[in-house]
C-alpha cells in the first residue's frame, strides 16, 4: 500500500467548481484574472453553483434572496452575548453559532436539491452578519441590522462599521471576497465534502470547514502575517527582522503553497490593492514592508507569496481587526464549500480512505498482574 503525507498530489474525486492546472486557477473554467478584474462576487456565487454566469434577472433574484435571508435569530445574537468575550476568536465563536442556526431551520434536515439549495442561500447571508454582530457585541456594541438596498461587500462593511463604506473600501472587498471564493480541494473544502459525504446536513459541512479554516496553516495565516508585520513596525526593522528568521528556520507566514510552484494568482491583485489603500490611509509602511520582506524571502528562499500575506494589509488598511481576517475568508469561502456540498450530494459516494498500519505487531494480551 503506497502512501502520500498529507495526501500531496493525490486526485481525491471529480469536480467541476474550481481549478489549478499549470498554476492556472479558474472557477468553472473562468481565468481568476478575468473575474477579479470584472465580476462582483454576487455573480460569483451564482457561477460557483450553477456552472455559468447569470443573467441581469438572476443576478438580481439572488442578490435579493441574500437580501432577504441575512438576517439572524435574535436567539443567536443572545447566544454570543454570553461567549467569554476577552478569550473567544472570532473563529470560534463563528463555528459555534453556525452550528446553532441549524437549530432554527426547519429544513436543515431535509435533503432534497431544492431545500439544500434554499439552506445554500440562508448560510451564505447570515454568516458575514454572524461575523459583524459578534464583531460589535465584544466592542460593547449592538449589532447592526442588514440592509437590503447595498450590494454584499457593502453590507458587510456597514454592519461591521455601522456607517454606509465609500466605494473604495467596497471595491476592495468585493475583489477580496472574489478571489477567496473558492481553491480546489484545500483543506476546509475537503472536510465539508468528507463530512456531508456521510449525508450530514449542510449546516454540518459548513460547520466542519470552519472548523478546518481556523487553522493557521489553513486560514489563519493573513491573521499572522499583520502579526509579523506589525512586531516588525518599521521598513527599517525588515531586514534584521527576517534575516534573524531565516537564520532560526522560522517559518514566515503567508509564503509558498502546496499547489502553486511558480507563485500563487491571486498575489498579484492583493499586492496592487495593498498599494492602493495603505497609500490612501496614509501608511504606505505597511505595502513597503510587505514588498520588502516578499523581496527577500522569494530571493533567498525561492518562495513566493501566496493569497495571504498581502491581503493582510489590505484588511488592516480597512481598519478592519486583526483576528478578524479569518472569519472574513469563511465568508467569502462559504461560497466554494456550499457549491462543493451541492456537487458532492449530487453523485454521493462516502469518503472513506485506507491508512497504512505503522503500530507494533502481534501484540499479546498480557494479564493486569503480569504487567
Amino acid at each position: 500500500m503506497s502512501t502520500t503525507r498529507g495526501l500531496e498530489g493525490i486526485v481525491a474525486t471529480t469536480s467541476s467548481v474550481s481549478s489549478i492546472i499549470d498554476g492556472v486557477l479558474t472557477y468553472q473554467g473562468y481565468n481568476i484574472d478575468d473575474l477579479a478584474d470584472n465580476a462582483s462576487f454576487e455573480e460569483v456565487i451564482f457561477l460557483l453553483w450553477n456552472g455559468r454566469l447569470p443573467k441581469q434577472d438572476e443576478l438580481s433574484q439572488l442578490t435579493q434572496e441574500l437580501a432577504n435571508n441575512s438576517q439572524i435569530p435574535q436567539a443567536i445574537i443572545d447566544q454570543m452575548k454570553q461567549y467569554p468575550i476577552d478569550k473567544v476568536h472570532p473563529m470560534a465563536a463563528l463555528r459555534s453559532a453556525v452550528s446553532s442556526l441549524a437549530l432554527f431551520d426547519e429544513e436543515a434536515d431535509v435533503m432534497d436539491e431544492e431545500a439544500n439549495r434554499r439552506k445554500a442561500i440562508r448560510l451564505q447571508a447570515q454568516i458575514p452578519t454572524i461575523v459583524t454582530a459578534f464583531s460589535r457585541i465584544r466592542e460593547g456594541k449592538e449589532p447592526v441590522s442588514p440592509r437590503s438596498d447595498l450590494s454584499f461587500a457593502a453590507n458587510f462593511l456597514y454592519m461591521l462599521n455601522g456607517e454606509v463604506p465609500d466605494q473604495i473600501a467596497v471595491d476592495a472587498i468585493d475583489k477580496a471576497l472574489v478571489l477567496h471564493a473558492d481553491h480546489e480541494l484545500n483543506a476546509s473544502t475537503f472536510t465539508a465534502r468528507v463530512c456531508v459525504a456521510t449525508l450530514s446536513d449542510v449546516y454540518s459541512g459548513i460547520t466542519a470547514a470552519i472548523g478546518a479554516l481556523k487553522g493557521p496553516l489553513h486560514g489563519g495565516a493573513n491573521e499572522a502575517v499583520m502579526k509579523m508585520l506589525t512586531e516588525i513596525g518599521e521598513v527599517e526593522n525588515v531586514e534584521g527582522y527576517i534575516r534573524n528568521a531565516l537564520d532560526n528556520k522560522v517559518k514566515i507566514m503567508g509564503f509558498g503553497h502546496r499547489v502553486y510552484k511558480d507563485g500563487d494568482p491571486r498575489a498579484k491583485h492583493l499586492r496592487e490593492m495593498s498599494k492602493r489603500l495603505t497609500t490612501i490611509t496614509g501608511e504606505p509602511k505597511w505595502y513597503e514592508m510587505s514588498v520588502k520582506i516578499d523581496d527577500m524571502v522569494t530571493g533567498e528562499k525561492g518562495l513566493l507569496p501566496n493569497v495571504d500575506f498581502y491581503s493582510a494589509s489590505v484588511y488592516h488598511s480597512l481598519g478592519i481587526k486583526h483576528d478578524l481576517f479569518t472569519p472574513i475568508f469563511a465568508v467569502s469561502r462559504t461560497s466554494g464549500w456550499l457549491a462543493h456540498i451541492l456537487e458532492q450530494y449530487s453523485d454521493n459516494r462516502l469518503i472513506r480512505p485506507r491508512a497504512e498500519y505503522v503500530g507494533p505487531d502481534k501484540q499479546v494480551y498480557i494479564p493486569m498482574e503480569q504487567r
